[in-house]
């Protein structure tokens, strides 16, 4: 901000030593700080993308966890997103959402990258992903499950021998299928939004991935029932880049904390899960 005043010069001189002593002190969102108003900067203490702002990634769509919401001020909706901008309510700061590749997120590329703040994209933690990433405390438990045609005769995953099951790429799913989905041709996508029109179109027999977004699919079409779950002791967390973001990863771990005490959490759960 620019002020102009027609006073005099040894109060110019200061205003413009004053500049001077702003512009060495350094800003931005990589650091803490105080505003020109000398209030404490939102997020100041997180190193965060932006100043003020969650910035986070993930893959879109994938119900009922991520969906894009023209009605939401973020543009998407959905159980993580909901749960997310709770938190960062909690947190003083806006939500800004990025709709990247899951695979590039779970493997910790899109995070080194500095591309966002936080992942939340139904991340199942594992060991092979802390590896890359570091997880907040689990915020939701999840099982696996085939969906299938109701007229295709397939009763369970012994039923897929020389069957086209589709995964999607880089995900639990497809690990499980890799392993149990014996006989099977394993079809990769992107994500859940290539996965349900492939299986509409007969491009593949069966979807093995987490139950709650194949419900979704059982849910808008009866033509579709899911045929088995299988549990997975999964349960997923919110991701952060390896050793980068310890101060944020920690205030989203005390805000889910303090959101599962509120109630919050319950509401934000009961919204999409309560029915099923």
């Amino acid at each position: 901000m620019h002020r102009r005043t027609p006073l005099a010069a040894g109060i110019a001189l200061a205003a413009v030593a004053t500049l001077a002593l702003a512009g060495c002190s350094g800003g931005g969102s990589q650091a803490g700080g105080s505003s020109e108003s000398g209030a404490p900067v939102a997020g100041g203490d997180y190193a965060l993308v932006t100043e003020g702002t969650l910035t986070v990634c993930s893959d879109v769509p994938y119900p009922p966890f991520e969906v894009e919401d023209a009605k939401s001020e973020s543009g998407y909706s959905g159980f993580d997103i909901d749960l997310l901008t709770a938190i960062a309510k909690k947190l003083n700061l806006k939500v800004s959402i990025q709709d990247v590749n899951f695979d590039a997120l779970q493997s910790g590329t899109t995070l080194v990258a500095g591309q966002c703040d936080i992942g939340a994209s139904a991340m199942t933690i594992t060991d092979a992903r802390k590896a890359n990433i570091d997880f907040s405390a689990p915020y939701y438990d999840s099982l696996q499950s085939l969906l299938v045609r109701t007229d295709s005769g397939i009763k369970d995953i012994k039923g897929l021998d020389g069957k086209n099951v589709g995964v999607q790429q880089g995900t639990t799913g497809e690990n499980y299928a890799k392993e149990n989905a014996k006989g099977a041709s394993l079809v990769q996508y992107p994500s859940d939004g290539e996965l349900w029109p492939a299986i509409q179109a007969g491009q593949i027999d069966a979807i093995l991935q987490d139950q709650p977004v194949n419900f979704e699919h059982e849910k808008a079409d009866s033509a579709y029932k899911i045929v088995e779950t299988y549990k997975t002791d999964e349960s997923y967390g919110f991701a952060f880049a390896k050793g980068k973001k310890d101060a944020l990863r920690e205030a989203v771990d005390k805000a889910l904390a303090d959101l599962r005490a509120d109630g919050e959490y319950q509401k934000i759960y009961d919204t999409y899960f309560t029915a099923k």
